[in-house]
Order: C-alpha cells, then structure tokens, then sequence
C-alpha cells in the first residue's frame, strides 16, 4: 500500500475515533473563551472598600455559611478563598461551586452567586466524566489530532510535490 493510500486511512480512522471527544473539546474551549465576557459563565471580580484584609477567618466562615446556596456548614465545605487585596476583597469558593464575594474590611457580601467556568473547565479537560477520561480518552484524542494534522499536511502537500516533480523533468 502506497503511503498517499495509507495516510488517508490513518486521517479517516483517526478522525472518526475522535471525532466527540474533540468536539466536547472544542465546545468548552470556545465557552471558556467567553468566561471574561460572559458573567453566566464567571462572575464578575468586584471593589471592595479597602485593599486590606481585616477580616478575622472565623467572620468569614460564619458570612459564607450565612448564605443559604452555598451550603457552607464548615470550613470542610470550602475549596478555596482567593483574597484579592487590590481589589479590597475575597472570594470564598465553594465545593459546590457557589462563589461569595467579600469586601475584605467591612465583610459586606458584594456578590452570591454561581460559578461556572471550573465545571466547564471540567467538561473541557475530561475530569467531569471521570477522573481516567481525561487520560484514556481526550488525551488519545489530542494525540490523534497531531495525527491528523501531520497526515493532511502531507495529504495537502502531496499534489505539490508531484507537480514541482513534474516541473523538474519537464
């Protein structure tokens, strides 16, 4: 089998096997693209008063656990404070992705809200599906993509060839 005949196997193959995965690739991609512009994806970073932080940890346990949606009983139930001191505030994001925006002197609540963008990121990265998805099925799919743009370059570059070929006989 020539290698022209061979590539174009490997190029049809290849991009039937990863066809969905890339497409979920892509589609999360282009949303992620969106998550400055879009605050359904990532709510927006708000000012607070002052860029210092003179909130004691326990105040901020207890204004998280004071919102309802984010089911915040204990510290266990957060995943991670993002204090921002520019801004003069922090962010306390919950495991279930509820977002609390805190004025980092005052402990005025400036936003409550959902957060989208780490679950898109999941999607994105395979790690919603499956913690093993994102090794046994989008990395696969990533490296079939390089295959399939190494196979059609050279399936686009092979009329060339031949046509500079001929060019050099003639």
């Amino acid at each position: 089998m020539s290698a022209a005949k061979w590539n174009r196997k490997i190029h049809r193959l290849g991009a039937v096997i990863a066809a969905l995965p890339l497409l979920v690739i892509l589609t999360s991609g282009v949303i992620l693209q969106l998550k400055g512009e879009l605050d359904w994806i990532r709510p927006p970073t708000l000012e607070g008063t002052s860029g210092e932080l003179s909130l004691p940890w326990a105040r901020v346990l207890e204004i998280a656990q004071g919102v309802p949606e984010a089911e915040v009983s204990s510290w266990s139930d957060i995943e991670r404070l993002d204090v921002r001191p520019i801004n003069g505030m922090l962010k306390v994001r919950c495991k279930n992705r509820w977002e609390i925006q805190v004025d980092s002197a005052s402990g005025i609540i400036l936003s409550s809200t959902l957060r989208r963008s780490d679950w898109i990121e999941s999607i994105h990265d395979g790690s919603w599906f499956h913690d093993s998805f994102k090794l046994w099925v989008f990395l696969p799919a990533g490296l079939i993509l390089g295959c399939l743009w190494a196979t059609g370059v050279y399936l686009w570059l092979l009329p060339h060839l031949f046509r500079r070929r001929r060019k050099i006989k003639a």
